[in-house]
């Protein structure tokens, strides 16, 4: 099979996480995968990498960088179908799974569909991610939006299937384009990787890790770590690099806490499990996650969650379960979820933990892969049930 992706490793954000694991999971499944994506630098060609412990052949094609952005790369629009029809010709897969519309997914989608040949579409795009990435002034962002979407909609019209890793994401999508029928399946991750910490906290160690970006919001959560009740003497971790990071060191000194807020930049894959084991809260303010990997590592890693209550966030966080949700952008409303973690009991602490673990556990990789197999060969598929009931637990 062919996987077609805009951004994969060396990238670092969630669509690249699941593109990577997707791809090494199925080889671990004795399926022989390729992958196209943009080349990460000026070297491109095929290459065999390795990635999440298995090795496969990636096409990296040609790309130049979009200097607005920090890291991002992109296939020249206009070569994306050559590029798509070369590869397809070589490869000759039984199906191709696109991981958005963009550039790569469009020009496989449009090659694959005349050689006809199954096509699968994972959506993991939200044009308000990418937009304050361009030169767009604010008064057409919302038009390009729109646009956006519309354009979405033509190729994914093109696909057999069509996936979004949560429920609300799937309605969101059906909402901003004309298509039906959108499976909602999640990333998922393997939990085993993780290490839950169920001693008693020995500090208040609030964590974030994911892009350090606008559309994070990493602001907001700054800005109400230094509204704490000094006496918490809660530590904030930022796990993650991006264009905001000198504008991000600069608030937090501006506001008190330089000294009680490490920046890492990006790190390894122990570094950062360490930072999940080691931390007492996870919070996360994004308002656009269609799923948010982070927040289920920080879940399988038996952390209470605080989140913004927007998009897909609440599918995993629930309140008063395993962590709160806070009215987006309100800075007072994320001070009171996060001391209602940082002043909990043992006891209620170690419920929400638990409640973690047990809110993560359908969410498991070889049931995503499971599901991925049956729409490949072209099956009905009945989208998993990824929510699980606490009342036992609760009661």
């Amino acid at each position: 099979m062919l996987i077609g992706a805009d951004t994969f490793p060396p990238d670092v954000n969630g669509a690249a996480n699941f593109t990577s694991r997707l791809a090494a999971g199925l080889v671990g499944r004795g399926h022989e995968v390729f992958v196209e994506a943009p080349a990460a630098d000026r070297h491109h060609g095929v290459f065999v990498e390795e990635h999440d412990g298995e090795k496969f052949t990636v096409y990296r094609v040609y790309s130049w960088r979009w200097y607005p952005h920090d890291w991002l790369r992109f296939v020249l629009p206009w070569r994306s179908q050559a590029h798509a029809a070369r590869i397809l010709d070589e490869v000759k897969p039984d199906v191709v799974h696109i991981q958005s519309h963009i550039l790569v997914g469009r020009g496989l989608a449009r090659q694959a569909k005349i050689r006809g040949i199954r096509v699968v579409a994972t959506n993991h795009f939200m044009p308000e991610n990418l937009i304050q990435h361009t030169l767009l002034p604010k008064f057409l962002r919302k038009k390009a939006i729109r646009i956006a979407w519309n354009d979405a909609a033509k190729t994914y019209h093109l696909v057999e299937s069509i996936t979004t890793p949560t429920r609300k994401g799937a309605e969101f999508l059906e909402a901003a384009t004309d298509l039906t029928g959108v499976h909602a399946i999640s990333c998922g991750i393997n939990a085993s990787e993780y290490t839950p910490n169920l001693e008693k906290k020995t500090e208040n160690r609030i964590l974030f890790v994911g892009r350090v970006t606008g559309e994070k919001h990493i602001d907001v959560l700054i800005r109400a770590v230094a509204k704490l009740d000094p006496k918490l003497d809660a530590k904030l971790e930022i796990v993650g690099g991006g264009d905001l990071m000198n504008q991000l060191k600069r608030l937090a000194s501006d506001v008190g806490i330089a000294d009680r807020t490490t920046f890492t930049g990006y790190v390894s894959d122990e570094a950062l499990r360490a930072a999940y084991t080691n931390a007492t809260v996870f919070a996360i303010p994004s308002t656009a996650e269609l799923q948010s990997i982070a927040t289920m590592e920080a879940m399988a890693s038996a952390l209470p969650v605080v989140a913004a209550n927007a998009m897909a966030l609440p599918h995993l966080v629930h309140p008063g379960e395993n962590g709160y949700l806070f009215e987006p952008g309100n800075v007072d409303d994320l001070v009171a979820k996060l001391t209602k973690v940082l002043t909990a009991s043992d006891a209620e602490l170690s419920r929400l933990k638990g409640n973690s673990l047990k809110l993560i556990a359908p969410h498991d990789i070889e049931s995503t892969l499971t599901t991925f197999e049956r729409l490949y060969r072209g099956e009905t598929v009945t989208d998993p049930v990824t929510e699980v009931s606490l009342d036992e637990s609760a009661s």
